[in-house]
């Protein structure tokens, strides 16, 4: 069985925006089977919020919001999404970061790959 880890909006994001990069690596070896890819709804519902809703970026990048959709969708079915997490708060300093170690427990992750300063602060949790 191969590893599993959880990715964060901010790796999502960074695979769409920035193709051959060490994220869109990552998902390389999700999709060779080297590595399980793992996200909460939530999750999903962030980056799409920030692909499809943040002027900032969509005037950095060129793109359309069925490109944005099309990635989305292409997440869906090369991750394992996760619909149901356990009930976690007030680990992480940021609250709205909690999703994301609820996603790791739920799917026995042994990674968190993430940009997050509070995430990164955190380090291990449960191991």
């Amino acid at each position: 069985m191969s590893p599993c880890a959880v990715l964060d909006s901010t790796i999502l994001v960074s695979v769409f925006l920035t193709l051959g990069g060490a994220a869109d690596a990552l998902v390389d070896h999700a999709k060779a089977g080297r590595i399980t890819c793992a996200v909460a709804e939530d999750i999903l519902a962030e980056t799409a919020q920030v692909l499809l809703a943040t002027p900032r970026i969509r005037q950095c990048y060129p793109y359309t919001d069925p490109d944005g959709q099309d990635y989305l969708q292409g997440v869906r079915q090369a991750a394992l999404v996760v619909s149901e997490l356990p009930p976690l708060s007030e680990i992480v300093r940021d609250p709205n970061d909690d999703m994301i170690l609820a996603c790791a427990v739920a799917e026995s992750a042994s990674h968190v790959v993430t940009r997050d300063d509070d995430l990164l602060l955190l380090g291990t949790h449960e191991g």
